[in-house]
This record gives C-alpha cells, structure tokens and sequence, in this order.
C-alpha cells in the first residue's frame, strides 16, 4: 500500500482499527486468480493471530493454507468537497482509514480451537445484555452447524496502516473541513471528523 509519511499510521491505531473495524476482506490466490471473502477476523490478545472460519461450501479455503494473504480492515472513509475550502483552487478527495495485514494462514484441526474462536466472535458482537450465549447452545446443534464451517488463523508477518485526514493541508484547512463533516449525519463523516480532530491536537 502508498503510504505517504503524513499519513502513516502507529501501531497502536493499527490495532484498534482492526479492532473496532474488523469485518474484513481477505485476499488469497484460488486456482490462478485472486479470491476474496468478506468476513470477521478477530486479533487474538498477543496481536500475533488472526482468527476466522470460511463457510465450507466456499472455494477459498481448500488453497488457501501456507498461502501468503492479504486482510484489508476498512474504517471510516467519506468524500471532501473542496466547496469546503477557503478558495476554489482545489480539487476534492476522499479521507479515509485502512489496515492492510499480511500473513500465513493455518487452518484449524482442532475442535477446541475453533470452539474458542467462534466464542470469542458472538462475545465481541453479542451486547452485555444479550440473552445469548453460545455456551448454552445445544451441543449437537453445535457440532453440526460446525460441520459447515473452516476455521482458520493467520500469523500476522506485516501489518500497514493508513489514515489520510487531509494532513497535507494547512490547520485552517482541516478545521474548515471538520466544521463541514460534523454537520453530516451519516456514521463515516462524524467519525472522519473525530479523527481529524484527534489527528489535529496531536
């Protein structure tokens, strides 16, 4: 990925983008060509592993082990006018967030592992007062919704991130921008507009 030195991200937002974004798109080469699935990847608590399960009737799986792949994270992103800027000598662009991570993936025999990761997964999306709990499923159920699914994990080997929030124009410029996204409802440009803030106190 380009990645400009203005728009280089630490490690610390690298991780807590996969975090709070992390319905992902991973990238393998199946029979020749690129394969993509889109999909929940979780980072285990050393920040070594990625944890997910393809559906087994998907191709993707069955070439995928000891591949070298590719996990695009994507966070917010929204379209900058540069109506919003103090001259019309501009051109518009798009701020954004992303983490691309590389790594190998292994594919999970173990039954105890897998049962680990798809807990882990309904803990992370179930609300604290969610009546749900997969430990309280009913074990053959279980095992037979198992049947359908390929529990994977990668070892992370390299991990990319970046934030571009307009850092290559002036202070002025950037306030203006903010001003204009945080009179947007929509979910992307309220958090555009928060991490440029941030991005500007720094």
């Amino acid at each position: 990925m380009y990645i400009p030195s203005h728009f280089k991200v630490t490690e610390t937002m690298n991780y807590e983008i996969m975090k709070e974004f992390s319905f992902a798109t991973l990238f393998s080469e199946h029979n020749g060509v690129p394969f993509a699935t889109h999909l929940p990847l979780l980072l285990n608590k050393k920040n070594t592993y990625l944890y997910g399960h393809f559906a087994r009737p998907n191709p993707q799986w069955k070439d995928i082990e000891n591949q070298t792949v590719l996990a695009v994270f994507h966070g917010p992103h929204c379209y900058i006018s540069p109506s919003w800027y103090e001259t019309n000598k501009a051109v518009p662009t798009w701020n954004y967030v992303t983490v691309h991570v590389y790594g190998e993936v292994e594919l999970l025999e173990d039954e105890n592992e897998l049962m680990d990761s798809l807990h882990e997964l309904v803990v992370k999306y179930e609300t604290p007062d969610s009546s749900y709990s997969l430990g309280e499923v009913d074990p053959e159920f279980l095992a037979g919704m198992n049947k359908g699914v390929q529990g994977f994990k990668i070892k992370i080997t390299k991990i990319e991130g970046k934030a571009k929030l307009s850092q290559n124009h002036s202070a002025l410029r950037q306030e203006l921008v903010i001003n204009q996204l945080e009179q947007i409802s929509n979910t992307d440009e309220q958090q555009i507009s928060s991490l440029m803030k941030a991005n500007l106190k720094k």
